[in-house]
Parts: C-alpha cells; sequence; structure tokens
C-alpha cells in the first residue's frame, strides 16, 4: 500500500498540470479560438482533480497530523500555478526523510 504522503504527492502533480491545461491551452482556446468545448472537458477533469487533491489533503490532515499551517499551504499551493510543483518536491523531501528514519531505526 502506498504512503499517505507518495498518494499526495501524485495527486498534487496530476492537479497542477491540469491546471496548467486549463489555464494555457484550454481558456485560450476558448477566448482565441472560440472553441468553448476545450474548457468544458478540461475544467470537468481539472474539478474531479481538485475535489481529489482536498480529499488526499484531509486524508494527509488526519492520517500524518498535519498542522494547519502544513495544510493551508498545500491548499494555497493548489490555487496557484506552478505552486502544485514546489508542494511535490517538498513532498518528496518528507518522504526521503520518513524512509532515511525507518532505515535508521532498523536493526542491523
Amino acid at each position: 500500500m502506498m504512503h499517505p504522503l507518495a498518494q499526495f504527492r501524485w495527486v498534487a502533480i496530476v492537479e497542477g498540470w491540469s491546471y496548467l491545461i486549463l489555464l494555457f491551452v484550454a481558456m485560450p482556446l476558448k477566448y482565441l479560438a472560440e472553441q468553448p468545448w476545450a474548457v468544458k472537458i478540461t475544467g470537468s477533469a481539472h474539478g474531479a482533480l481538485f475535489v481529489l487533491f482536498c480529499l488526499a489533503l484531509l486524508q494527509i490532515m488526519l492520517r500524518c497530523r498535519w498542522s494547519l499551517k502544513q495544510a493551508s499551504w498545500a491548499f494555497v499551493a493548489s490555487l496557484i500555478p506552478f505552486a502544485t510543483f514546489v508542494l511535490e518536491r517538498q513532498l518528496k523531501a518528507m518522504l526521503q526523510a520518513e524512509n532515511d528514519a525507518l532505515l535508521a531505526t532498523e536493526p542491523q
């Protein structure tokens, strides 16, 4: 079973990409090329991924006992273009630190 931080990390990556595609591909298609279908499709996918991101964040808050400050940063990162990728790097570092701590406590 995947660690909750690892799950959240992957959700953050996918949600971040969906946001960028919505902003930089679908929105220009809608307003510059008069193709509103691009926003309908991409917007729906991004909306579902955003809900998944929020549910994964709630899971992290409960299972990993994240502080309100940590959770707030993660939520704000989901609203700022490219910020979920900064969050992803932090999550990767947290996972590595946990793995290193587990290896250090295992008997030789």
